[in-house]
């Protein structure tokens, strides 16, 4: 058995060969005469790949099992043609066309031309006007349909992808069988004109053999008219029904396929399974068919056979159907009696989603794309987006409907706790306070949640009044995906842990394995590269420059172990891209420090084996916070920066992110020279005007 597998695999190593060789053998066909032997050869194999085609297609569970069909089609056209030019050309030349030609034109044609004829056009009208015209539509409306759902099927992946109910692996996978989808029936749709085309040519060809036969019968052999009639006329209704027989084989295994619905099993079980799902359908119509049965002059027998026969196996399906629910109620109950025995598993309740999202009941059309909301793909967008700006791969966002909350409110936890929650209105407009607005607008007041801005909300009509008046007027989708992108991007540290590290590594090994193997184990390891990464998304700065952290922290890790210190040497490393993220007008405006308060903050530094800590007296600690939002305050700066020495920059940075969150620290080291600065004001000594 082994042996036969071997050999077979052998064989099918070569199998474009053999599909290359086929087909120069039918275009050798079309051009030389064949021997009346090698063509009934031929012509059983036309019959024997109809017929395997056909079962094939009554077998296949998708369309995409045999996706190779219109492929298929078209070769199969080509050979049936192939074969009607050769057994022609045999007929007019010679008067024979082999023993199958001659044994469909005398055995299924009787030996009478007139029979023959009705028999060959009434299987041309079914191939043609029933079967292949059927076809062609229904291929014509499924492509159709096929590309008009790709964008809804597409949305769909993407919502259980931003649900985490499938893996990226998962999703990718979709989408090509989405893709295959459609190539698929939009090639089914071209090749459906294939089999068209090929009953069209048949009452051709038949026409001319013909005509054809009896020109060389009489003119050129001297047959009489009726011998010439009768045995070319014969010839030519066998070579027309040997090659319309498998036209319509393969004609109804093109009409299978393509109106093939969803389905999990084989034509041939679904049929079963559907047709006798009914059994009191089943013993009804055997009533109706025994009551035929005694109607004065129709058959007896047939009718009450029939009747007979479907009351029986209605009963026995309704029998069966008994069973199957007594078992199913009787297994029903034996898990429940399992499951009240089995110890509880508590396990699933202690995990917590890194990113959750908990709606009000009034929000839920927000989420469902069957009402018309479009969240789940923002959420696909901010995911992207955030990968773009931060360089990291945000966690799947899981959006749950919470019936403790208010109807409208929303609230957004990180790893299980809240840290943002908002309101919204749901057929209504927030409008802001843009600074310019020359018109007020009545409203409900409200704040923006993600900014803490003054707003109101409006009706929709009021929408195009406020935009006029200077408002900026935005939907509660919007509000909604504004809110939960600056979330996720002041809380980012925190979604980093060591397996996304890891798959950010991973992802760059094969590229840049140099650095990665230099720099792990030997240097650092996994966690002490967590900890540098999430103190520079702590502070909004994008690691997608993963590759210069990584060569900056292999350079520096030999010195010095400490992760403060190795974090403003990536930060230094990063210059140009901090400098560019803060640029406006080609300069950066900021404050300055008083050098007073340099030497005050220096001197509270203190490094121990935890790492750096901060000490100062709480009366100049709040001393330094009332001047930094004082010269905040008297100084119009687009980000609140501040630049300091290096040596305090992240001491600065630690007293302050609390009090101040929004403060924007940047020493010395981190500006470019071809960056301009521009100090706009000072940070001074507590007393000094």
């Amino acid at each position: 058995m082994i042996n036969r597998l071997t050999s077979f695999q052998k064989l099918s190593q070569y199998s474009d060969i053999y599909v290359v060789f086929a087909v120069v053998l039918i275009v050798v066909m079309m051009i030389i005469p064949l021997p009346t032997f090698l063509l009934d050869i031929l012509f059983a194999c036309n019959i024997s790949l109809a017929l395997l085609v056909l079962l094939i297609t009554m077998n296949v569970k998708e369309a995409l099992d045999i996706s190779v069909f219109p492929s298929l089609l078209l070769l199969l056209t080509l050979f049936r043609l192939a074969l009607n030019i050769s057994s022609t050309r045999l007929i007019l030349l010679h008067g024979n066309a082999g023993k199958i030609v001659s044994a469909f034109g005398n055995f299924v044609a009787g030996g009478n031309i007139i029979v023959g004829f009705v028999i060959f056009f009434i299987l041309v009208v079914i191939q043609f006007v029933v079967i292949t015209k059927g076809a062609e539509r229904v291929a014509e409306v499924a492509a159709r349909f096929t590309l008009d759902a790709m964008p809804g099927k597409q949305m769909s992946i993407d919502a259980d992808l931003n649900a985490g109910l499938i893996s990226e692996t998962e999703a990718r996978q979709k989408r090509m069988v989405i893709q295959k989808e459609a190539d698929f029936y939009g090639s089914m749709d071209g090749a459906s004109k294939f089999v068209k085309g090929d009953a069209i040519a048949g009452i051709i060809i038949t026409v001319i053999n013909i005509i054809g036969g009896l020109a060389v019968g009489i003119l050129q052999r001297g047959y009489d008219l009726k011998y010439a009639l009768n045995h070319y006329t014969l010839l030519t209704i066998g070579d027309g029904l040997v090659s319309q027989i498998p036209a319509l084989l393969i004609s109804t295994a093109t009409g299978i396929l393509v109106t093939r619905a969803a389905s999990d099993d084989n034509l041939g079980s679904d049929l079963t399974k559907q047709l006798f799902n009914s059994p009191k359908v089943l013993i009804v119509s055997g009533g109706v068919l025994l009551i035929f049965a005694i109607i004065p002059g129709l058959p007896f027998i047939p009718f009450f056979a029939l009747g007979a026969l479907f009351i029986g196996i209605g009963f026995l399906l309704l029998n069966a159907q008994h069973e199957a629910d007594s078992k199913a109620v009787i297994q029903h109950r034996k898990a429940e009696m399992e499951e009240v025995k089995r110890p509880e598993s508590i396990l699933s309740l202690l995990q917590i989603d890194q990113i959750e999202l908990e709606i009000g009941y009034s929000l839920i059309p927000l989420v469902d794309a069957e009402q018309g909301g479009d969240m789940l793909e923002r959420i696909s967008m901010i995911r992207r987006q955030c990968a773009l700006e931060l360089g990291m791969v945000v966690p799947i966002i899981r959006i749950r409907d919470n019936l403790q909350l208010a109807p409208n409110n929303y609230v957004i936890k990180i790893k299980g706790v809240q840290v943002g929650a908002g309101e919204l209105m749901i057929n209504q407009y927030l409008a802001m306070d843009s600074g310019q607005v020359t018109q007020k607008i009545n409203g409900v007041s409200t704040k923006e949640p993600a900014f803490g801005l003054d707003a109101i909300w409006i009706d929709e009509q009021d929408r195009e009044k406020a935009e006029l008046a200077g408002y900026t007027v935005v939907d509660p989708p919007s509000i909604l995906a504004t809110h939960l992108t600056e979330i996720i991007k002041a809380h980012a540290h925190e979604l980093l842990g060591r397996q996304e590290v890891q798959t950010l590594l991973n992802s760059m090994r094969d590229d840049y394995s140099a650095v990665i193997d230099e720099l792990i184990p030997n240097l650092m390891n996994t966690g002490e590269i967590q900890k540098v990464l999430q103190n520079l998304l702590r502070e909004q700065v994008s690691i997608r420059n993963l590759l210069t952290i990584l060569e900056t922290l292999a350079d520096a890790a030999p010195i010095g172990k400490d992760i403060d210190y190795l974090t403003e040497t990536v930060r230094q490393a990063l210059a140009r891209q901090i400098c560019h993220q803060y640029l406006e007008n080609d300069y950066i405006s900021c404050l300055t420090l008083d050098q007073r308060w340099e030497e005050a903050i220096a001197s509270g530094i203190e490094q121990t084996e935890r790492g750096t800590l901060i000490s100062l007296e709480p009366r100049l600690l709040q001393n330094l916070f009332a001047e930094i939002q004082n010269a905040l305050q008297n100084n119009a700066l687009i980000y609140p920066i501040i630049l300091v020495s290096p040596s305090i920059r992240m001491a600065l940075k630690r007293l302050t992110e609390r009090i101040i969150p929004n403060l924007i620290v940047l020493s010395f080291n981190e500006i470019v020279t071809d960056v301009q600065v521009k100090t706009v004001g000072m940070v001074r000594w507590p007393n000094e005007s």
